[in-house]
């Protein structure tokens, strides 16, 4: 799946258009790597993703093309 679907889909970011602008601004690395939205996500790949001053990282644990909301927390988990 691709990278700014998983994180529209997983809800870590609200809209696929923010998610495009993160890759492409350099804001998201998989595994280490800043990744193109384009970027290909498969179970146990580390997502990192800087919200200015802050960042998530997560483990993706799951690959769904939609979720329910209350569903989308299964799709990955927070790691430090």
């Amino acid at each position: 799946m691709r990278l700014d679907k998983f994180l529209k889909v997983s809800r870590l970011i609200k809209r696929r258009t923010i998610a495009q602008e993160a890759c492409d601004a350099g804001r998201v690395t998989v595994n280490g790597r800043v990744a193109k939205s384009s970027t290909k996500v498969k179970e146990g790949d580390i997502l990192e993703i800087s919200f200015g001053t802050k960042a998530v990282k997560v483990r993706v644990l799951d690959i769904r093309d939609t979720t329910k909301k209350e569903e989308a927390k299964e799709l990955f988990e927070y790691i430090d």
